[in-house]
């Protein structure tokens, strides 16, 4: 694909861009500034990329021809570096499709990430509880904050259900190829013949909502005070600090009582409630106007099976894109990069083919 002519497009936005940004009164709609900033960085971060790699491309061949050279120093040297300027070259043009797409606002978006045992009694709520440290030690490696919304324990360890918020950089992009269904194969603590059990969780992410995308009317929402359950202390289990909040039009229920204050919980409830009216939304978008793209990698559809880990293999696979990694222990500790890399360029290429063909 000719990517030419789009970055003539972008090029041409940069002035727009500043004029819009130079106008009094700019910082008026806080919304508005806010787009129209991030699309300048992001424009100015594509076109910074785009020279690059022309240099790159160019610094590539002179190497190469340089490798031919009768001085055996001055071919070795330029042969040493003609790996790092391909990796480079490779990295640069991914970047470059990437930010030549439709920009998706989600995409840079905090996410709230939701796992819930599936089948498997006890064995399905220790693998859930398996996905949740896998998920924080990504964030970790990511520079990413996450912060606990609602938990329900189980009696082995596990988790039946586990709610948390990830904030950071671009947090949507990387996280809303977990959503689905995840299978676990391994021998459970308890199994005394050694038999392999399969067991399942539910992942469901959701891009944080901001308030100017779902609008929540007071009449519309039931909102109590309950008893909060679960580790955490005397404190946790003699207030009534959980918040539970009912969107009465949909019957969406969500509660939160990870914090003390009840002021806090409501807080957090009413953001994922949001999440989950805007994912609502965002679903019903897509079904009417592109059945397409429905079925594109990181649609997130809950009865999917995304990806199965089997423990005595350490084997990963991922049915989505057809990838089988034997590094699963590694995965559990959040080593997820090349897992959704995968996932990444195969939307990439579904995305960029539906923008060719437009």
């Amino acid at each position: 694909m000719d990517y030419g002519p789009l970055i003539e497009k972008k090029r041409f936005r940069i002035p727009e861009l500043e004029s819009f940004m130079a106008q009094d009164g700019f910082f008026d709609d806080p919304k508005q500034a806010s787009e129209l900033t991030k699309e300048y960085n992001r424009t100015k971060s594509l076109l910074d990329d785009w020279a690059t790699l022309a240099k790159s491309k160019d610094d590539l061949a002179d190497n190469r021809e340089l490798a031919k050279s009768d001085d055996p120093d001055m071919a070795e040297m330029a042969a040493e570096e003609i790996p790092a300027l391909e990796k480079l070259i490779e990295e640069l043009e991914s970047r470059v499709q990437y930010a030549l797409l439709p920009h998706d606002p989600t995409e840079d978006r905090d996410a709230i990430v939701e796992i819930r045992a599936g089948t498997g009694g006890d064995e399905a709520s220790l693998f859930a509880g398996d996905l949740y440290r896998m998920y924080q030690r990504y964030a970790e490696s990511r520079g990413w904050k996450v912060e606990p919304v609602e938990a329900s324990p189980s009696e082995v360890g596990g988790f039946k259900e586990v709610v948390f918020k990830v904030s950071g950089d671009e947090v949507f992009r990387f996280m809303k190829y977990e959503s689905g269904v995840h299978r676990v194969q391994r021998v459970p603590d308890t199994e005394t013949q050694g038999r392999i059990h399969t067991s399942t969780a539910t992942v469901a992410v959701l891009p944080e909502a901001e308030e100017v995308d779902v609008e929540l009317k007071a009449d519309e929402l039931h909102i109590q005070a309950t008893r909060a359950g679960g580790p955490g202390g005397q404190h946790v289990n003699t207030t009534d600090s959980a918040v539970q909040i009912t969107h009465l039009p949909t019957g969406i229920m969500v509660k939160c009582q990870d914090g003390r204050s009840q002021g806090k919980n409501k807080e957090k409830a009413l953001q994922i409630l949001r999440a989950k009216l805007l994912e609502t939304k965002i679903r019903e978008e897509h079904e009417k106007y592109s059945a397409h793209r429905k079925n594109l990698i990181g649609s997130g559809g809950r009865e999917e099976k995304v990806r199965t880990y089997n423990f005595p293999q350490n084997r990963l696979t991922d049915h989505r894109v057809n990838l089988t990694l034997y590094n699963l222990d590694q995965i559990m500790t959040g080593v997820l990069e090349e897992v959704v890399g995968t996932l990444q360029a195969s939307e990439m290429e579904d995305r960029l083919a539906e923008l060719e063909a437009s």
